[in-house]
């Protein structure tokens, strides 16, 4: 590879901490590339247990979304073009659309009108993104969506009794923590840290974190639901270390 010349062409979206094609010649930032597989996993072992249980198609969808969100991801950090940026951004904004259809749904008396509303506006949000570089917009954006789930997400927790689905909660809660922290310190101290002997990847680590993150999100919304339709849910441990949850559906079901 020549100087200056790299086999994705110029970079021409955001930058993180890690130097550009030192691991591989043919992928940009090889660790936040890779730091997405545990993410995927994770999202298999979830769709797994969905499909086999019988799930609601919400959880199934759910976790190919994880699927899709980390495969994009990777493209953007292996390439850092600007269509795989946005390619990473438009699924987390779908992302959070689901996450907010799977909290308020069940109590939403016309059916039809969220997932229609959630559809149309993911769809234009996808059409202006591609066309559009938002930048801080797009940051501002997303956190306004976080936001709208918790209040709902906190009622799902106190309305929980069972202390191993709460562990869940928690350990949602800590990984967002820990990994934000991560993110901002890998962001904001980013010249500091190049001058370090090693570098601590904290994007990276961010992004095996929200793997884990998610997975935590997805297997606590899956227990309440299950329970909310009176299916004995139960938090059992695959491996003794991945919580899933088990659930005995009537038989008229």
């Amino acid at each position: 590879m020549a100087d200056g010349i790299f086999f994705w062409g110029p970079v021409t979206s955001k930058e993180w901490c890690e130097p550009n094609y030192v691991q591989s010649s043919y992928i940009a930032e090889f660790f936040n590339t890779i730091s997405n597989i545990p993410c995927i996993l994770l999202a298999l072992i979830g769709l797994v247990n969905a499909l086999r249980q019988r799930f609601e198609k919400r959880f199934s969808v759910l976790h190919v979304s994880n699927i899709i969100l980390a495969l994009g991801s990777m493209t953007y950090h292996a390439t850092l073009r600007q269509m795989q940026q946005q390619g990473d951004e438009t699924p987390m904004v779908w992302e959070m659309l689901l996450y907010i259809y799977i909290l308020y749904s069940p109590d939403w008396h016309y059916r039809s009108t969220m997932p229609t509303f959630l559809f149309l506006y993911g769809a234009l949000f996808a059409i202006v993104h591609s066309q559009i570089r938002f930048g801080i917009g797009f940051k501002v954006h997303y956190a306004l969506l976080c936001l709208l789930c918790a209040p709902r997400a906190y009622k799902y927790y106190i309305h929980t009794e069972d202390k191993l689905a709460k562990r869940l909660a928690k350990l949602y809660v800590a990984t967002l923590l820990i990994g934000a922290a991560c993110w901002l310190c890998d962001r904001l101290f980013c010249k500091q840290i190049q001058g370090w002997y090693v570098n601590p990847q904290g994007h990276a680590v961010w992004h095996v974190l929200m793997g884990f993150n998610s997975y935590f999100a997805n297997t606590f919304l899956m227990y309440c639901r299950a329970q909310q339709r009176e299916w004995n849910p139960k938090i059992k441990h695959l491996l003794g270390v991945f919580p899933y949850v088990k659930i005995q559906k009537p038989k008229t079901q």
